[in-house]
């Protein structure tokens, strides 16, 4: 049997403080590395974003923006999602930084499309989208950028479909990106991915060669000169109209005052002359005489008039008219 080798006592003693710190030091270790595992369930959420907690997998809640606290890892976790800000895919093409948009990488085969008069095309387009359901997105969707994009491609080729390549090329590119719009939302609905589809924007639409592009540049320019003639045939409508719709208001207003002014000379006309009638029928004789001379005054108003009666005998007495209207002081009657 080996031996027992007994220590001096100084190494007693050190052996026992050796062996307190190493407890302790322990001690703390295992204290600051809990501190920090409890600490690590501090996450912040920015203002356009949602945090999505997960407990042993499960989704339990969901945080605003700010400071927040999660059970650590693997008790709970959390999932960020940008629920606010548009986001962008581009189908047919690349866009860089720095790089101008006519020398972007172009991807062939998302940008050939067959039209329905079997010409085909090159089209870039840019599709804009947010997240409406941050759930379904963060934990449905594991892909959106494939999902988007396939499902735009499939869209776009549908409608380019049903589509006349001049149609595509130029006058009805409006219309195919608002149908490719709606479209794309209802599939991207049914594969309940919490995305919305904000806009769908047909960049560039071009054939494949030069020489064809020439051509529908020549056919497009010419729409837009029709659009443009179109524009400016309606504004000057606008412009005429409203003046034209014044002017008969005008002329309207003026032959209704005419109408009503006519009416009321008439109406006074029919009351002067009832009231001449009723005094007739008091005085036939005075009211003819009355009537005559109104009457003769109105015919010669500015000459000197001199009336007699029948029972002054005749005018051979009054020949010298001019001294007697003279010597009168003017006309004698009127």
């Amino acid at each position: 049997m080996a031996e027992r080798i007994e220590l001096p006592g100084n190494w007693r003693y050190l052996k026992w403080r050796f062996g307190n710190a190493a407890s302790a030091l322990g001690w703390l270790i295992i204290i600051g590395g809990l501190g920090l595992w409890l600490a690590s369930g501090v996450y912040t959420v920015g203002p356009s974003q949602i945090g999505l907690v997960k407990r042993f997998g499960k989704f339990t809640k969901s945080t605003g923006p700010g400071f927040q606290y999660r059970l650590p890892t693997p008790i709970e976790s959390v999932v960020i999602v940008d629920q606010r800000s548009v986001r962008t895919e581009e189908i047919g093409f690349r866009s860089r930084a720095g790089v101008a948009s006519v020398h972007y990488p172009p991807r062939e085969e998302e940008a050939l499309m067959l039209t329905g008069d079997f010409n085909i095309i090159r089209l870039e387009t840019v599709v804009q989208y947010d997240v409406t359901d941050a759930e379904t997105f963060a934990f449905q969707v594991e892909d959106h950028h494939r999902v988007i994009r396939e499902a735009a491609q499939a869209v776009i080729r549908e409608r380019v479909a049903l589509h006349k390549v001049d149609e595509a090329l130029t006058e009805k590119r409006e219309e195919i990106a608002s149908q490719i719009r709606q479209e794309l939302q209802e599939l991207l609905k049914q594969y309940g991915t919490g995305l919305r589809i904000i806009n769908v924007r047909l960049q560039e639409v071009t054939p494949p060669t030069k020489q064809v592009a020439a051509a529908f540049d020549d056919v497009n320019s010419a729409v837009q000169d029709k659009e443009r003639l179109v524009f400016e045939a309606k504004r000057y409508t606008n412009e005429q109209l409203p003046r034209a719709e014044g002017m008969a208001q005008k002329i309207t207003n003026e032959a209704e005052a005419y109408k009503q002014g006519r009416i009321l000379t008439a109406q006074g006309e029919v009351a002067r002359f009832t009231a001449v009638l009723d005094r007739y029928k008091l005085g036939e004789d005075v009211t003819q005489t009355r009537l005559y001379i109104e009457t003769m005054e109105a015919i010669l108003p500015n000459l000197n008039k001199v009336i007699v009666s029948k029972e002054a005998g005749g005018t051979l007495k009054l020949l010298n008219l001019d001294e007697f209207v003279r010597m009168k002081g003017g006309v004698t009657g009127k």
